[in-house]
């Protein structure tokens, strides 16, 4: 049983048609680290604050450019409908204005929005969605897509689903 509700953002409740090669290769124009194919490995490989920002202002262009174009995920959204009263809380590796135009947009409410900004870590999320929301990590289910949403359930001892 739980009482309180953590919901992924994309691939969960929502489908961001994002074209990750092309941010991928814009990240690597402004840092000059080709090696990785993961935005997150990336980013966290810049140490320059001016670095951080450039990259920041682009990943969210990427973001806004789809707003169009996002499609629901039926099978996460069903669990959104169904729980809709709970304390709920949204953590993703969007960013913060992205996430206020998607939420506007498909009129989704959370109590606590936690995105790249807050942490790159999605345990370290889950935690701070979980404080926010005054609730304990057994009293919580968390709904993700990716098996990272999983490993970071079972790390910090929470409930998990995972949307196909």
């Amino acid at each position: 049983m739980f009482n309180t509700i953590i919901f992924d953002l994309d691939g969960t409740l929502l489908d961001l048609p994002i074209d990750y090669p092309a941010v991928c290769k814009k990240f690597s124009e402004l840092t000059g680290i080709t090696e990785s194919k993961s935005l997150l490995k990336t980013v966290e490989q810049v140490k320059n604050p001016k670095t951080l920002e450039q990259i920041f202002k682009v990943w969210t262009d990427f973001e806004l450019a789809i707003i169009d174009k996002i499609t629901i995920h039926e099978e996460g959204m069903q669990f959104y409908r169904q729980h809709v009263k709970l304390p709920k809380a949204l953590v993703t590796m969007q960013g913060k204005e992205t996430v206020h135009k998607i939420c506007q947009k498909f009129n989704l409410q959370f109590d606590a929005v936690f995105t790249r900004e807050d942490s790159f870590i999605r345990a370290e999320q889950l935690k701070m969605a979980i404080t926010k929301l005054d609730s304990t990590t057994k009293d919580t289910l968390f709904i993700g897509n990716l098996d990272n949403d999983e490993k970071a359930a079972k790390q910090i001892g929470c409930q998990f689903i995972k949307i196909k």
